[in-house]
């Protein structure tokens, strides 16, 4: 299947025409015309000749074909038709030729409503109905019976509601585009230390770029020289740069803010973290919601009903209640007109790609519509702990010192470590200053720790276990007794069986967490739950700190996956882990969210990715999520209360053409306008 941009496409009733006559053709088969992001997806052996002859009775072409030549002439016939309209007043006023005024509103009808006249009386010989055939019989209808003006109008309006309609839709498209855009075009290849621009497709793994100033990371890799603070937002949706040097990781897509980087490429584009994301973003544009679907199945009952209704208030009131036919026959005809169901059909789209699109400037990738819409539904949130509302990485809370020696012989003995444990020591020692000395001999003691020789005297580090139980002296084992009752890790240092000193390590909690969770509360999650494999003593003192409504401590995996289970049977649950050790209970869950700074096994494991390695962004991608959600809600009840108001009219036979369009060009205007505001989300914070 090869993707083809195309331009002209307003109407998704009109794709899904489209689509159906291309897949009639040979080859044609699995052809998908994509409305939200204008896109058509063709197998090579169609016959394109064939597709751009379908694809020209809707007026919508292949991009690559280039622009029309020339000025848009349906929005010069609009103004002609205006201008008619308003000629057609003035010469029933002050002129008493009774020729003249049909004349100028047969024009203005017949400019302003040619494209529809033509697909609905094309529809009409195949017994298709759509807006267009709706449309082109309530026109006929006008004129038939002397309603020029009022046929005229109709005609006007309903080509300025399409453009309107269009106008959204293409809002919402440039928005995505624009995002999109972040993919860099080419590369700086550096070969026998030469650069050399080429393609993105040419460059391979191991090649070395060259990225100066302002210019974007091609692909994911290494900095192999230079340093630099560089802008990820196209990754993370982090504004603020992060600072590169020798050794350290980079994203294609972010952009060099200063110096000079060679980076060593680890990935092709194809495979690296940007194109994945740019892809299932655009992947998600066209997965439809619950809502939609529901909406698209209405829609195919709503017509039908309506020409149903529209034949009943022709011929029941001049048949059984005495009304004049001329009279019911007009009003049939303005409800064929409020039965138009374009406002409906885009009370969903235009919001659920606006809401997809910001989500994704902020660095929230989500997979499809389906996922945001649960989002917005989401009651109860639960959450690992290592690594999503601690850090992962193990540092000293507090620490005990009974000898002036305690500091140094620590960092002594641990510097040559790479325990996790060791790392925290080490820190804590060089925050203090501590002077660094040698170590004679060192030898590691498998599940108690280090026994090491300095100046030739013997000392120990490690748990309790390296000095022996009893072998604490009163004051030592009541601090260890603390440290442990707070749910921390214990690192002692003795000079052979005399205590030094005691550090207390536990997992460092995220600055953010705490206002995570009250921001989620905030935004309508009834609960938040953690999950951990730690000790419950650990778990309850993060509980604490986080704020989180429950926790569950000393659980397998196995355990994780029954705990979303039992919480899913009464409440909509979303699991937040790293998207690698949490994959069961994230695939258990209603909607799984990873956090994992772009990594592989985040995008793919999960519903909804945090593309930054904090979950500073949740909160705002939930408020995002009810937001689109209310938004649908509201266009719904709108579109579908204007042409109930709109229907009512015809009780009195109050109901007129004009009215019936102006209620159908409200609610499409109405639907538009208030989708649209979702995009405005970021710049109201």
């Amino acid at each position: 299947m090869k993707e083809h941009k195309i331009t002209g496409l307003s109407c998704g009733h009109c794709a899904l025409k489209l689509q159906e006559q291309i897949q009639q053709l040979p080859g044609g088969e699995d052809t998908k015309v994509q409305f939200n992001s204008s896109k058509i997806l063709l197998n090579e052996e169609v016959d394109m000749e064939a597709v751009r002859s379908i694809l020209s009775t809707e007026k919508v072409r292949f991009e690559a074909d280039g622009k029309p030549k020339g000025p848009n002439w349906l929005m010069i016939f609009l103004y002609v038709s205006v201008a008619s309209f308003i000629a057609a007043l003035a010469s029933e006023w002050y002129t008493e030729l009774p020729a003249l005024p049909i004349v100028f509103y047969g024009i203005a009808t017949i400019l302003s409503g040619y494209p529809t006249f033509i697909k609905g009386l094309r529809n009409l010989t195949k017994l298709k109905f759509d807006i267009n055939t709706l449309m082109t019989v309530a026109l006929i209808g006008a004129v038939s019976i002397g309603e020029w003006r009022e046929a005229a109008l109709v005609a006007i309006l309903f080509g300025i509601n399409e453009l309107l309609e269009s106008y959204g839709m293409e809002k919402a498209r440039r928005s995505m585009e624009t995002l999109l855009e972040v993919a860099p075009k080419e590369a700086v290849l550096l070969k026998d230390g030469k650069p050399e621009i080429i393609s993105l497709e040419a460059l391979k793994v191991d090649d070395v770029v060259l990225v100066k100033t302002g210019q974007k990371i091609p692909s994911d890799g290494v900095v192999v020289s230079g340093k630099s603070s560089v802008n990820e937002a196209a990754i993370t949706g982090e504004s603020l740069p992060v600072e590169k040097e020798s050794g350290e990781p980079v994203f294609g897509g972010s952009i060099n803010n200063e110096g000079v980087l060679h980076v060593k490429v680890t990935k092709t584009y194809n495979q690296s973290a940007l194109s994945k994301i740019l892809a299932l973003v655009q992947e998600a544009q066209e997965s439809k919601t619950p809502t939609e679907l529901l909406i698209n199945r209405f829609a195919n009952y709503y017509t039908p009903a309506i020409m149903i209704i529209s034949a009943l208030v022709m011929l029941v009131p001049p048949l059984f209640l005495d009304g004049a036919w001329s009279e019911w026959f007009y009003q049939g005809l303005a409800v064929l007109i409020v039965g138009c169901p374009c406002a409906l059909i885009l009370s969903s789209p235009i919001a659920i790609l606006s809401g997809i699109t910001v989500n994704a400037r902020n660095g929230i990738l989500i997979k499809g519509g389906a996922y945001l819409e649960q989002l917005s539904k989401i009651e109860v949130m639960v959450f690992d702990k290592t690594g999503t509302l601690t850090l992962g990485e193990p540092h000293v809370v507090a620490d005990s010192s009974f000898h002036p020696d305690f500091y140094k012989v620590a960092f002594a003995i641990e510097k040559s470590s790479s325990h996790p444990l060791a790392k925290a020591v080490i820190k804590r020692c060089k925050e203090l200053g501590v002077a660094e000395i040698e170590v004679d001999e060192i030898k590691t003691v498998s599940g108690q720790g280090i026994t090491a020789a300095i100046d030739g005297v013997t000392y120990r580090l490690g748990n309790e276990k390296i000095i022996g139980e009893t072998d604490a002296d009163e004051e030592s084992a009541k601090i260890i007794k603390q440290y442990k009752q707070e749910g921390n890790t214990i690192v002692l240092v003795a000079k052979d069986r005399e205590i030094l000193g005691i550090f207390a390590i536990a997992d460092e909690i995220r600055k953010e967490s705490t206002n995570i969770i009250r921001d989620l509360h905030k935004n309508g999650i009834n609960k938040t739950v953690m999950l951990t494999g730690d000790h419950p003593l650990v778990a309850e003192k993060v509980a604490k700190k986080t704020g989180v409504s429950a926790f569950f401590g000393g659980l397998l995996p196995e355990d994780k996956v029954k705990k979303v289970k039992e919480l899913k049977a009464k409440q909509k649950v979303a699991m937040i882990g790293d998207g690698i050790n949490d994959a069961p209970a994230l695939a258990t869950a209603d909607l799984g969210i990873a956090m994992g700074k772009g990594t592989d096994s985040a995008i793919e494991t999960a519903d909804i990715v945090l593309m930054q390695d904090h979950l500073g962004k949740l909160p705002d991608a939930v408020e995002v999520s009810r937001k689109v959600n209310t938004v649908i809600k509201w266009n719904i009840g709108l579109s579908l209360g204007l042409k109930l108001f709109a229907l009512l009219l015809t009780i009195p036979g109050w109901l007129t053409l004009w009215i019936a369009i102006l209620s159908d060009m409200g609610a499409t205007i109405l639907v538009t306008l208030i989708s649209l505001t979702v995009l405005l989300h970021n710049r109201n914070k």
